[in-house]
């Protein structure tokens, strides 16, 4: 028999710990592959707003992120749940239990992604939740495996009725949409108006994507309201401010409040219609220096079109989120995730420099934004003048009890 030196001996179990460490870290990737799924509207309301720009944003942050951690490659794939829960929780499902999914971003439709987050806390994946507007994903409906990234209802109510409240709205009513969306920002709106000395003289709720909405703006003109609130969005919104001017309403002594208003909401409906509108985000692209570096990116594989809040969540939560699981090595166990989340601050182009609470809110500004006239526009996508900004501190609703993260005083 060959005697084998010591030194052999040695180079050989250095070799074979080398080559275990190496499919020990491999196998922190379950299949090898880290997946995201971008879960959206691809094709109806909310298409504009986040539909296949949102998948642009995805990939944008996979890209720069170098497209793999170590040697595990990052996928991204996509799907449309057309605003119907069950076909969003089913694809989902097979997302998770087939496709080996460790991830879903986007996810608007507060509906859904309410549903959403219970599931990936049952299968202890991830969500990252950049369209949804309901703050019930920070109160009782928190999990320790979602973030809710961009904006919620009460943010956006707040800016844009204390504002309109300002200049003399005192009596409200509202012009809902009826899901969990409109439902939770006509509650949260109502709370903010009552607390500042107004109140609220009704409301008339009407379906999602309804292209007649006459009856219900007739109901909203003749309660006498010195403000009618939209709490409804996309082309429900664009169509309620276009009906809204052939029966007289815009031009009569009313104001119009817009209270969840984006930007691909006012380049549809003109700036004609839509000029002198308050509204809140929290991301416009032409910022600064830095959101127009985003944007010129975003626009260059998107046609042009700049990017939208939610689109621009897409991509800072999906980097962060990278960066956790970059940090963890692994994305074998979703709640981990998502504590390294709340544990590293958050800075990219977008949003800049924040945090993501103990709740699982995303925390940064909120501006408020005025719609510009035509005269003052200089570009298709100029349409918003900043007037206001409220802090990352004051600009998000309380840690809310009623969600099970939160610990007792």
């Amino acid at each position: 028999m060959k005697r084998v030196s010591a030194r052999t001996w040695m180079s050989m179990a250095v070799g074979t710990l080398s080559l275990f460490a190496a499919s020990a870290a491999h196998a922190q990737f379950t299949d090898g592959v880290l997946r995201i799924g971008v879960l959206n509207d691809q094709s109806g309301i909310y298409a504009d707003m986040a539909g296949p720009g949102s998948v642009v944003a995805a990939k944008m942050a996979v890209e720069e992120f170098g497209g793999k951690i170590g040697n595990t490659p990052i996928e991204v794939i996509v799907g449309d749940h057309q605003n119907k829960p069950d076909v969003g929780l089913n694809i989902a499902r097979k997302w998770l239990d087939v496709d080996g999914v460790d991830m879903i971003a986007d996810i608007p439709n507060s509906s859904i992604s309410l549903a959403i987050v219970q599931l990936v806390k049952d299968k202890n994946k991830v969500a990252v939740i950049a369209t949804s507007n309901s703050n019930r994903l920070t109160g009782d409906s928190c999990t320790p495996n979602h973030v809710h990234w961009t904006l919620d209802n009460y943010a956006l109510a707040k800016s844009t009725a204390t504002e309109v409240l300002k200049s003399g709205g005192k009596s409200w009513y509202f012009v809902t949409v009826d899901y969990a969306f409109g439902h939770d920002m006509e509650r949260e709106a109502g709370q903010i108006v009552k607390a500042a000395g107004g109140k609220v003289v009704g409301s008339v709720r009407h379906p999602l994507s309804t292209s007649d909405l006459s009856s219900f703006l007739l109901q909203a003109q003749g309660s006498g309201a010195q403000v009618i609130g939209f709490a409804n969005s996309g082309s429900d919104f664009t169509n309620s401010m276009k009906q809204a001017a052939e029966f007289g309403i815009t031009k009569g002594n009313q104001k119009l409040a817009a209270l969840a208003v984006y930007l691909t909401d006012i380049k549809s409906l003109g700036l004609t219609s839509g000029q002198g509108l308050y509204l809140s985000e929290p991301f416009y692209w032409d910022l600064n220096d830095q959101t127009r570096a985003f944007a010129k990116k975003f626009a260059e594989r998107h046609g042009g079109a700049m990017p939208t809040s939610f689109q621009a969540g897409v991509y800072s939560g999906v980097l962060h989120y990278l960066k956790a699981v970059a940090a963890l090595n692994s994305d074998a166990d979703g709640r981990a995730i998502v504590a390294k989340m709340k544990d590293l601050p958050t800075d990219d182009p977008a949003f800049g420099k924040g945090s993501v609470r103990i709740d699982g809110r995303k925390l940064h500004p909120m501006y408020l934004f005025k719609v510009k006239t035509p005269a003052e526009s200089h570009g298709p996508w100029d349409l918003y003048a900043k007037i206001g900004e409220t802090p990352a501190d004051q600009a998000f609703k309380a840690l809310d009890p009623a969600c099970a993260l939160v610990k007792p005083n």
